[in-house]
């Protein structure tokens, strides 16, 4: 492990090590002890009390009194668990550590992941069916987005069995998770019923699977390279062109979109949902406006550009204005910051004189934006000032006494608009 440290530790960094108390992160604690000396660090250990088993309290004892007799300092984290979490008891408690894990004031978090966990992820992913990036290799050095810290997995080479025996050779003790012989959990059969049948068909099983991993880490890394390439053309700001889309392979283009998604940071969509925004994105007409939900974010096509938005959300009603500087307005999911200034904007007198509200559009709104003009739909503004689809369900607006005065981006009411010299007030969305 001292080779793990000196390619990525440099002198005097700041460790945390995630402490269970179970055999493979007292092993490590053990390793670490004993390379203090030979490669200076600051060691300290944090563990995450689930509160789901009768014996968390003595397992938090355990790390208690081990990180004492060795004069490493323990934090204690106590995080609540929902038992009826939609995805699962496992799936929360791996949510709530992650959250411990990355506020960790530190330079590396260290956690006990060793070779045998690799091929168990390998097969869980397989069998949900993920593609190369999910059966990739948990990698030695990794920087969790959001985290503070760089995660660091130093037994990913080194066997379950020889841990075991390495600990029980120096006497080591360690608690033992009963849920770890729960069946019912994916992970435990896998470990305790699938695996050890594998390995006696096929010797060396773990260290295989750890290598196919591996293998598909490099895979994964390759069609990255080929997407971050394709993206050069297809994708300018926020904006991916659905006619390079078009002109690529399905698996290319699949690819390209997966990392379009990514980009924007959002977990990827089901794989026959990523499939069928393809094939809207690629075989849509070309003033065909297409929408595809993927959860909390929706794709849209608009103008022939594919755009990733947040999904739609419960609408809020308007709120009255009564002279405030600035003004939420949940329903625009904005601010709108009311300057008052002198022959701009709409006359401050009309305004305070009259009921004021800010909203979002409803339908029906009409507009007079030019002098001695008709009054005009928005909905045909909104198209001639080319605002995007998903913005214009979230564009403010401003009543005046019922009227509309003022819509973000279009312009104003005319016969409110202040004249040369007269106070005004000027509204302007707060980025």
């Amino acid at each position: 492990m001292a080779d793990v440290l000196a390619r990525h530790v440099p002198p005097h960094a700041r460790l945390t090590l995630a402490l269970s108390g179970g055999l493979d992160s007292v092993a490590l604690l053990h390793v670490l002890l004993a390379l203090r000396d030979v490669h200076p660090f600051e060691l300290r250990a944090v563990h995450v009390h689930h509160g789901l088993s009768p014996h968390a309290d003595d397992w938090a004892g355990f790390c208690g009194r081990l990180c004492a007799a060795h004069a490493v300092e323990l934090t204690v984290h106590r995080v609540q668990i929902a038992r009826d979490d939609p995805a699962g008891i496992e799936a929360a408690a791996r949510r709530a550590r992650q959250c411990v894990f990355a506020a960790l004031d530190a330079d590396f978090l260290l956690t006990a992941h060793q070779q045998d966990d690799q091929g168990e992820t390998l097969l869980l992913q397989l069998l949900r069916g993920a593609g190369p990036k999910g059966l990739a290799a948990m990698s030695e050095a990794q920087k969790q987005p959001g985290w503070r810290a760089v995660q660091l997995r130093p037994l990913l080479n080194v066997a379950r069995a020889d841990l075991l025996c390495a600990a029980q050779a120096v006497g080591l003790e360690w608690v033992d998770d009963e849920s770890n012989q729960d069946t019912r959990y994916r992970r435990n059969a896998l470990r305790q019923q699938v695996i050890p049948l594998l390995a006696q068909h096929f010797p060396g099983a773990g260290r295989t699977l750890a290598r196919a991993a591996a293998l598909q880490a490099d895979a994964a890394e390759l069609l990255d390279d080929l997407a971050r390439q394709d993206a050069r053309e297809a994708i300018s700001g926020d904006r991916l062109d659905c006619g390079v889309l078009a002109r690529l392979s399905i698996p290319r283009a699949r690819n390209l979109l997966r990392h379009f998604i990514e980009q924007h940071g959002q977990t990827l969509p089901s794989l026959r949902r990523l499939d069928e925004a393809l094939h809207q994105l690629r075989d849509a007409h070309a003033d065909a406006r297409v929408r595809v939900n993927l959860g909390l974010m929706e794709l849209w096509r608009y103008r022939c550009g594919a755009y990733l938005v947040p999904g739609k959300q419960p609408r809020a009603g308007a709120v009255d204005w009564h002279g405030e500087a600035t003004i939420r307005v949940p329903a625009a999911g904005v601010s709108v910051r009311m300057d008052r200034v002198i022959g701009a904007g709409l006359r401050q007198t009309a305004l305070e004189a009259g009921e004021v509200t800010l909203g979002v559009r409803a339908g029906g709104e009409r507009l007079r934006v030019h002098a001695g003009g008709p009054r005009r739909s928005l909905k045909n503004l909104l198209q001639e000032h080319a605002i995007p689809p998903w913005q214009r369900e979230r564009l403010p607006l401003m009543w005046c006494d019922g009227r509309l005065v003022w819509a973000a981006g279009i312009g104003f009411e005319t016969e409110l608009c202040a004249g040369p010299g007269e106070a005004g007030i000027l509204p302007q969305v707060e980025p």
